[in-house]
């Protein structure tokens, strides 16, 4: 089907993709441009995923400041190149994390940081809270409680505070499909006055 000059620049002007993506999406989804979202959002999280092994030494280290004065965070957050990083919705991407990292307290970036110890002592209270359930049921019951702990206490796990149906490392993932470059999540700290 033959779209429109009009509508690939619609969804190039609603999704910041290239051109020939645009058009290509709009081909395969009947010129629909909603449909069309829905498909690039789908490829580029298959793109994400091809390119979540390069390597990332660029980037910026954003910082937010509470209007109180009593929280600070700073995020570092890592690109493959330069240009990407002086880009606006990469530096934008960095200052949201700032944000999230300011309202929500998390403990670490991934699970993978979490302390194996922490984990085991959260697994262990979770079994005990569930001791008199049948015992096929506790190890999905501990599960899911785990899930819940680190959805709270990781960054990329949480909810983004912009769009709670989206959590932050998918965020990422769609900046990474828009911007064609791996992006990861170097580190944090957030200071509070009295902590």
């Amino acid at each position: 089907m033959a779209v429109s000059a009009e509508t690939v620049k619609q969804l190039r002007e609603a999704t910041g993709i290239g051109l020939m993506k645009c058009k290509e999406a709009l081909e395969a989804t009947g010129g629909d441009i909603e449909k069309a979202i829905e498909h690039l959002r789908k490829q580029g999280l298959k793109t994400a995923e091809k390119k979540a092994g390069r390597a990332t030494s660029e980037g910026t280290i954003a910082s937010y400041i509470h209007t109180n004065g009593k929280i600070g965070v700073l995020v570092e957050l890592k690109c493959e190149t330069d240009f990407v990083a002086r880009n606006d919705d990469f530096r934008q991407l960095a200052r949201d994390l700032c944000m999230q990292v300011a309202a929500t307290r998390p403990a670490a970036v991934s699970r993978n940081q979490v302390p194996a110890d922490l984990v085991a002592k959260e697994r262990e209270i979770y079994a005990e809270q569930v001791k008199d359930k049948p015992p096929q049921a506790i190890e999905k019951i501990v599960q899911g409680k785990l899930d819940a702990f680190y959805k709270e206490r990781c960054l990329l796990d949480q909810p983004f505070v912009k769009d709670p149906k989206t959590s932050i490392a998918d965020h990422i993932k769609q900046l990474v499909a828009k911007l064609g470059e791996n992006i990861t999540v170097g580190r944090f700290v957030r200071l509070q006055m009295g902590e």
